[in-house]
């Protein structure tokens, strides 16, 4: 599979808007300090099928993730609080994998499109309530394993676990840092499952690494702009923008 092939016009016209794109979301992690994988799925399921999209996120994610998930030594406290959900995100998303194939075709963009408007809504008019701790070990092992089927469907890894992990009272740098543990096993577990479909191949991955540089030139924009922008104003833009495109989505996958 060539990620580069599906779009009209050549590999070079496809080249440059996957680049754009992975700038585009990198601009946007580093303002809000997530949303590379979910904007680059949303625009880049606009020219491809959502398996190959999923297939060019996965080095950026990864690595960006990896750098959020920072401080090592904070790590074991807050993975103590969310192991189970992460046990339940490689449950589910391997599972889904195995059980729904790779994410392709006219219900994967619908699909695709629906946890995008899900996801903008929560970020507009959202409020978690509190998790009981006691609660915590169960409830979070099937949020988990929710994420994990709506990631091996759409290859969007964010609901429920963000709206859950808010709920857990971690503090400003420990929801961040628990943003950057569970995406990092997120885009692990996807990768697991697109290679057990046969669509994480060799040249998928080099294309995906290709993607890294504009990805991490994008988010060093981003922190720039963080100084010089609101980021409740650019926040309430994205979100917008998420639920356009995700109800785009829909419609085009609904329509005759």
């Amino acid at each position: 599979m060539n990620p580069f092939e599906p779009l009209p016009g050549g590999t070079p016209a496809l080249f440059a808007a996957i680049v754009s794109v992975f700038v585009l979301a990198g601009v946007v992690k580093g303002v809000v300090g997530l949303g590379l994988p979910t904007i680059s799925m949303a625009m880049l399921a606009l020219v491809m099928a959502p398996a190959q999209a999923a297939a060019l996120l996965i080095v950026p994610s990864l690595v960006t993730n990896l750098w959020q998930a920072r401080p090592w030594p904070a790590l074991p406290a807050v993975l103590r609080r969310i192991a189970g959900m992460q046990a339940g995100i490689c449950a589910g998303t391997i599972g889904g994998a195995l059980w729904l194939g790779a994410p392709s075709g006219q219900w994967a963009g619908v699909c695709l499109g629906l946890a995008l408007v899900a996801y903008a809504a929560w970020g507009l008019f959202g409020s978690p309530p509190r998790a009981p701790a006691r609660h915590e070990g169960w409830l979070g092992a099937a949020v988990g394993a929710v994420t994990g089927l709506i990631t091996a469907a759409t290859g969007v890894f964010v609901i429920p676990a963000v709206p859950y992990l808010q709920a857990l009272g971690l503090g400003k740098d420990g929801l961040i840092q628990a943003m950057g543990i569970s995406f990092t096993v997120s885009t692990v577990a996807l990768a697991a499952g697109l290679w057990l479909n046969g669509g994480y191949t060799p040249e998928a991955a080099g294309a995906s690494v290709l993607m890294l540089l504009p990805a991490l030139a994008g988010m060093a924009l981003g922190q720039w702009l963080r100084a010089r922008l609101s980021a409740r104003t650019f926040k309430l833009c994205f979100m917008v923008s998420l639920a356009l495109l995700g109800a785009y989505q829909v419609a085009r996958g609904l329509a005759p």
